[in-house]
């Protein structure tokens, strides 16, 4: 397993949208580090430092005001709880609308302290190749809308190929998302992707680490490639 992503639940079990309509202004600030705090702390309480897997946090670039002030808490969190520094992966979504000097200010930061970063939702957003351009992060995430039947959709095909070979060329990871047909990950996997993530292998646990569903008919004969 490369990566566990942290994902917002409420206590109800409802999902991230409804959540997030609690977000103002007011809060935002307190929410993200919230989400951080807890997220590192799930993540160590279910071992997931011993398994040396990557715990992948998405943060909101809107609420951080200032990189060094606002991963303090972040570092205190993983220093308390034993969390190597090294398996933590900070994500954002370029859909929403940011300062990408603010950004690369934020992402420049997380750098130099030892994280990871990772570009989520890539290709549906408003940065895109202009901010690749300037930033290079460890792992994009390929959309999920530009995954999702991409088996029987040539354009979508060779998009994706170009993509994957442009970001590898950058030194940069590529994670393709959305996964949840066995046609999306053969064509994927024929297509050079290494790492998927979807509703194929695995759905969300709640404060858990799910396993890993792996059909025979998923297992290619070379065994090079794990999702």
């Amino acid at each position: 397993m490369f990566a566990y992503e942290a994902l917002v639940r409420g206590q109800d079990g409802c999902g991230a949208g409804q959540v997030f309509e609690q977000v103002t202004d007011d809060n935002l600030y307190a929410f993200d580090q919230k989400c951080r705090k807890t997220a590192i702390e799930h993540a160590s309480r279910l071992d997931l430092g011993e398994t040396g897997s990557l715990l992948s946090i998405n943060f909101l670039p809107n609420a951080v005001y200032d990189p060094k002030a606002c991963i303090r808490l972040t570092l205190e969190t993983a220093k308390k709880t034993g969390f190597p520094l090294s398996q933590i992966m900070f994500e954002f979504t370029e859909v929403e609308r940011i300062s990408v000097p603010h950004l690369l200010n934020i992402l420049n930061t997380y750098r130099r302290l030892g994280f990871l970063t990772a570009i989520d939702d890539f290709g549906a957003g408003y940065a895109g190749l202009d901010l690749l351009s300037r930033f290079q992060p460890d792992v994009v995430k390929l959309d999920a809308e530009l995954i999702r039947e991409i088996d029987s959709s040539s354009v979508k095909q060779t998009i994706v190929r170009h993509v994957v070979s442009m970001l590898e060329q950058l030194g940069i990871i590529v994670v393709a998302e959305g996964i949840e047909t066995e046609g999306e990950f053969s064509c994927l996997y024929d297509l050079g992707i290494d790492l998927m993530q979807g509703w194929l292998f695995a759905k969300p646990g709640f404060e858990s680490l799910p396993g890993v569903l792996w059909p025979q008919a998923l297992v290619k004969p070379d065994n090079s490639r794990s999702a």
